[in-house]
């Protein structure tokens, strides 16, 4: 199949070309050898494919027949190995950039990144796969994956995406706090309702405060258990109500906090936390769309 593919290619590039000395100079090959690859596919057809005469080369019918159709399909195969291959200087990537993130990141800051990556390479088709559970990506059908540093594979290549620092913030609307009094240290949410979500492996999530060296780790009771990420809104709806007191991060309830329907809880206890990554397969060659994209994070984190 191998040398039948090798003939044939041969027959197109010499009947595109009008002979066999451009077809050589297309194909970085030597006339000679596209001469004997052309006779062995007529042998192995059984007919004359090109009319040759000192002065031109030109299909006869049945070749010609035959470069309509394989013609085409050369051209197609051309244009695929391009697109898979490293766009030439002065030349815009495309294809595919797939990524699996978590879904506050989905929400929080990557939308107007895609934003900028999307108006710098249109040709490139950008899927997101949202899924706050520990993913392999390569496994999940993804290019590149956005987690944070505890969630991390070993065996990938990290780079820093977004907001550096972030921290959980806790709340509750103002008319629950006065009712139900304002904790002035974090063991005093154990007498009020927590709004708490549930993370993929069963686990309700555990709320860490830290205050110079002072450290706690509280569970309140829970009013209302939601699903990590997914239905996080539900969480800051209840809490919107007056339902209890909830633990999120920072940037989902800062609406509600700059607009006041959201009280801040403990804010001098809030705890900082390192941003997300970027990470992909650690592998000499990337695909196009990642390789712009890589660089394009690499370009937005020097430029902040």
């Amino acid at each position: 199949m191998n040398d039948e593919l090798a003939e044939l290619r041969a027959f197109v590039a010499v009947a595109r070309a009008g002979g066999f000395r451009e077809a050589a100079r297309v194909l970085h090959a030597s006339a000679s050898g596209l001469s004997d690859a052309v006779r062995r596919l007529e042998s192995r057809l059984g007919v004359r494919l090109l009319h040759r005469t000192t002065r031109s080369v030109r299909p006869t019918e049945q070749g010609q027949q035959l470069l309509e159709r394989a013609g085409p399909a050369f051209a197609e195969l051309e244009q695929a190995l391009h697109a898979a291959g490293s766009p030439q200087p002065g030349e815009q990537p495309t294809g595919y950039l797939r990524l699996n993130v978590p879904v506050n990141v989905a929400r929080l800051f990557l939308p107007p990144l895609l934003a900028r990556f999307m108006q710098r390479y249109p040709g490139i088709v950008v899927e997101v796969m949202a899924d706050s559970r520990p993913v392999d990506v390569l496994a999940a059908g993804c290019d590149a994956g956005i987690r944070y540093e505890e969630r991390l594979e070993q065996d990938m290549i990290a780079v820093p995406i977004g907001p550096r620092r972030q921290r959980f913030a806790t709340a509750a609307a103002p008319a629950y706090l006065d009712q139900h009094g304002r904790p002035q240290h974090p063991r005093d949410l154990m007498s009020l309702r927590g709004l708490r979500c549930r993370f993929a492996n069963g686990s309700l999530d555990t709320w860490n405060f830290q205050r110079g060296e002072d450290v706690c780790e509280i569970e309140p009771p829970p009013a209302l258990v939601y699903s990590a990420g997914t239905a996080a809104d539900l969480g800051v709806a209840a809490a919107l109500a007056g339902e209890g007191v909830i633990h999120l991060f920072e940037e989902w309830l800062r609406p509600h906090l700059e607009s006041g329907a959201l009280e801040p809880v403990l804010e001098p206890w809030w705890q900082w936390f390192p941003g997300p990554y970027l990470y992909y397969p650690g592998r000499r060659l990337l695909p196009a769309p990642l390789r712009a994209f890589v660089d394009f994070v690499k370009a937005e984190a020097a430029d902040a």
